[in-house]
This record gives C-alpha cells, sequence and structure tokens, in this order.
C-alpha cells in the first residue's frame, strides 16, 4: 500500500521510537518553511536559538539589511587570539512546484527506505543540522578545541546573498570573528567520493539590447531589431556550443571547468503588424576562474559590433572575483582536511563549483574556503522535485565533521598568527 502523501505512513511521515535523534532534529528544521519569496526566518531564529541552548554556546544576531538576520554560535578555543574555523551555512531555501512532488515538500516525508524527502534536505538545512550535531558530541565528550569555531547561519543565499553574506563580510562584526578557514555547502556525489569545492564560477547575468528601424509588418524594413538580435542570439549560441563540446569530449573537463551560456529571457514587440524598434535578450553565464574576464568581454562586445549598429549591453550581475583557496598538501588547512578525510578512508574529487554559494564573498575578502556537502551515493537533486537525503548517508555525514572540525581547529599558530 503506497504511503498517504503527506501522512503517517510504514517508516513514514511520522518520527519512530526507533529514529536516530539527529534524524528527528534534521526533519523537524525541514518542516520550517523558510522558502521564498516569503521564508518564515522567525521560525528559523527561534530554533536556532534553542540549538545555542541546547549545545550551551553563545549566540548572536546581527540584522544586516532590515529583516535580514545573520546569528553566529561560538565555541571558544584554548588560544582566541588565533584565527578561527568558521562552519558557514544558509537558512532558506527555493520554492517549489508542489504538483510535480510525491509528498508534501515540507513534511520531511521518510519512506521505508530511510529516504527523507523535503526541500532543503540537500540543499542544505542537512549541512546546518551536521555540524550542530557534531559539535554537540565533540563537546558532550568534553573535547577542548584550540582554535575558535563559528556556526553561523545566513539569510537569502538563494536569492543571491545580497541582504545577506554579500553584506556581512564588509560588517565590522564578521571582521571580529578573525576567520582564518571557512566551510560552506558543496554538492552531492552519485558515486562512492565525496566532491569538495575550491573555487567557483563567476555568475554574469547580461541583457543586449538591439534597436532597429520600426515600420508595418507586411514590409522588408532594413536593419531591423529582429536581424540584429539573430547575429547576438547565434554568436552566444555558437560560443555555447563549442563550450559544450569541451566538456562532452574531454575526459579532464567537469561543469565547473566550461562557460555555460543559457539564453533566459526574449523581450520585443507590441502587435503582430508591428515591426519593433528595440528587442532584448538576455543570458545566464557561468565563467570558471581560468578565463580571462576582460578578454570574455572584449569578445562581446565584437559580437555586438558585428551584430550591427547602437546595440548595447548592461550587466544586472556582474562578478569578478578569481580566488580559488589552494588544495596543495603544503596549505596547512587543506593538509588538516584532506588527512582527515584520509583517516576515515573518505575520497575526495575536488572540482569549482558550477553554480554560485556564499563562498564566493568569503574568498572574495580573502579567506580561503572549501564547499563541502558530505553526501556520496546519492543524486544531486538541489532545486529539483522530490529533492531527498537518505537518513545514513545524512548520519554519516555528522561522524565526518565530527573528525573535520577538531582537525581544522587543531591547526598549530601558523608565523603570521604568532
Amino acid at each position: 500500500m503506497l504511503p498517504d502523501k503527506d501522512g503517517p505512513a510504514v517508516g513514514g511521515g511520522q518520527t519512530s521510537d526507533k529514529e536516530d535523534p539527529s534524524v528527528s532534529l534534521f526533519r523537524e528544521y525541514l518542516r520550517l518553511r523558510t522558502v521564498h519569496p516569503e521564508p518564515d526566518y522567525d521560525a528559523a531564529l527561534k530554533f536556532l536559538d534553542r540549538m545555542a541552548q541546547e549545545l550551551g554556546l553563545p549566540i548572536k544576531k546581527i540584522e544586516v539589511c532590515p529583516g535580514r538576520v545573520v546569528s553566529i554560535m561560538t565555541w571558544e578555543g584554548s588560544n582566541p587570539t588565533l584565527k578561527s574555523i568558521l562552519l558557514n551555512s544558509h537558512t532558506d531555501v527555493v520554492p517549489v512546484f508542489q504538483e510535480h512532488w510525491k509528498y508534501d515538500a515540507f513534511s520531511a516525508f521518510k519512506d521505508a527506505e530511510g529516504n527523507i524527502y523535503a526541500r532543503g534536505s540537500q540543499d542544505m538545512k542537512c549541512v546546518t543540522i551536521q555540524y550542530i550535531q557534531a559539535v554537540r558530541r565533540l563537546r558532550a565528550e568534553g573535547r577542548k578545541l584550540l582554535r575558535t569555531v563559528h556556526l553561523m547561519f545566513v539569510p537569502d543565499e538563494e536569492v543571491g546573498g545580497h541582504k545577506g553574506m554579500e553584506t556581512f563580510v564588509t560588517h565590522p562584526e564578521f571582521q571580529k570573528l578573525n576567520i582564518g578557514f571557512a566551510l560552506d555547502e558543496g554538492l552531492a556525489n552519485p558515486g562512492e567520493a565525496f566532491t569538495v569545492f575550491y573555487g567557483e564560477r563567476n555568475p554574469w547575468w547580461i541583457t543586449i539590447h538591439c534597436p532597429g528601424s520600426p515600420g508595418h509588418g507586411s514590409r522588408f524594413v532594413e536593419n531591423t531589431a529582429a536581424e540584429k538580435l539573430r547575429q547576438i542570439i547565434n554568436s552566444f549560441l555558437d560560443f555555447r556550443e563549442k563550450e559544450k563540446q569541451r566538456l562532452n569530449t574531454s575526459e579532464c573537463f567537469t561543469l565547473g571547468d566550461v562557460t555555460t551560456v543559457n539564453m533566459t529571457m526574449v523581450k520585443g514587440g507590441v502587435a503582430y503588424n508591428v515591426i519593433p524598434a528595440e528587442m532584448d535578450v538576455s543570458f545566464d553565464l557561468r565563467i570558471p576562474p581560468t578565463v580571462n574576464l576582460q578578454e570574455f568581454e572584449r569578445q562581446i562586445k565584437e559580437w555586438c559590433k558585428e551584430a550591427g549598429e547602437d546595440i548595447t549591453y548592461e550587466f544586472a550581475q556582474k562578478h569578478m572575483n578569481q580566488n580559488i583557496t589552494s588544495t596543495e598538501q603544503s596549505d596547512p588547512w587543506w593538509g588538516a582536511f584532506s588527512q582527515a578525510c584520509r583517516e576515515m578512508n573518505v575520497i575526495l574529487e575536488k572540482e569549482i563549483f558550477p553554480a554560485a554559494t556564499d563562498s564566493r564573498f568569503i574568498r572574495a575578502v580573502g579567506i580561503p574556503a572549501i564547499g563541502f556537502s558530505p553526501m556520496n551515493q546519492t543524486p544531486i537533486l538541489l532545486h529539483d522535485h522530490n529533492e531527498f537525503l537518505n537518513e545514513q548517508v545524512f548520519l554519516k555525514g555528522i561522524r565526518v565533521f565530527e573528525r573535520l572540525i577538531p582537525a581544522l581547529a587543531s591547526v598549530p599558530a601558523r608565523p603570521d598568527e604568532a
């Protein structure tokens, strides 16, 4: 018998007596509707207040923009003058199209296989609870850390981070945290390995304005906006095809190594029989840190020039930071991270993140950051219908952070900290 769409069932919608308390906590957090366009951030703040109280940690709240609060729990190290470790996660999730889901996307339904279906199960409420539970276990064992560890919970990552991390990294309270190294979100890996991300592609959102001669729809008018628009579209999509071929024909490329181009909006026209005086086309570009951004913009200018006169463009978003985090064994942070993973027999695959996370703002202010969500043997379903995470994969992630947090917090004082 199939379980009810959002009600209790065998292994399903209600917490059983045998369920691990960490899983129950995860499912409780998933039920908070911190979903855009109107996320219930107050519910998340109350939940985090309770977590801080349970952990015995102080919590500080900073309103970076009206209604947008960053919460920070701090576990002070034995030498708080040393650079600290940041464990970052965001509290918001993207919208859902409920008609495409097997279960209510905010019921945190668990099926008989232990798969927990909910928006945010992969992106990234799992990591939030994994941080909290790993710290809970370490403190229960009486562990003392050399460096201070901050657990940070930020709003609005899913809408670009402007009222969240992008603004907060310039805030005096952020500087006071004295961060030396940060962990943030990554992606699931369908295989045995765990993916780690040491850099990100730069998002460029561009609109090309194509003016042209207007006229009646019955005539052959010269120099129309549509003719220019067609050439612009061809230039961008021809380049897209070349990048797609690079990805498909080489073993060494992942999505983060190539530039993706997607046409996302077209505007123009007022009536069937009126040739428009202007047409616009918009593209979402994601550019790897290996690309010369100045040269790439020169290429865009050349495409505009080739398409006709008076074509202009503007950016809705244009990120230029190309900082990447060292993954050399000689780097003390990466050395500690990778050594802890080796000791757990965790296989790591290093990649450039194909989309954008709050890590880009952290790296932009000179702080090394690694994107890591410990989910292997899991299909990548962030922002997708029927997003889920298996409870055993989730629980293993807590154990991974139990090893990683003390390893990073035990990195000896560096020469610049002496």
